[in-house]
């Protein structure tokens, strides 16, 4: 069986500067490390437990299927820093059957993001 160490979602945008200050000014995601140079410097951004690496470029925007779960401490806060940074809301912030708070946000590709707030009292913060 396969030991794994790390993991990183590996992400190649149509337009790498674009993208790149997407998930570091407007999103703030800390960067791990940076590799290369120029124009096609590849950024790794710290992601909670993982790491996503925006680097390359495609032709096409990612698949359809590719979304990215965040969690957040506070979302009503994260809602208005977001939407002071110019990013693009998809769903305002509600509160889902499944008692989890969740706004859902696009990246400059169309990669959809839910941005996730687990209430105190939800079964995700606790084991039984």
């Amino acid at each position: 069986m396969a030991h794994i160490l790390s993991s990183r979602i590996l992400l190649h945008p149509t337009n790498l500067e674009r993208s790149r200050a997407f998930y570091r000014d407007a999103l703030g995601l800390e960067i791990y490390r940076e590799f290369g140079i120029g124009n096609d410097r590849g950024t790794v951004f710290f992601l909670g437990g993982g790491y996503l690496e925006v680097s390359g470029t495609s032709p096409a925007p990612p698949a359809p299927g590719l979304q990215l779960w965040l969690q957040v401490s506070d979302l009503a806060a994260t809602h208005r820093e977001f939407a002071d940074r110019g990013v693009d809301v998809l769903r305002e912030p509600r509160c889902e059957p499944w008692g989890l708070l969740e706004m859902w946000i696009g990246d400059p590709d169309g990669v959809r993001i839910c941005v996730v707030e687990v209430p105190a009292d939800h079964p995700l913060r606790y084991r039984p």
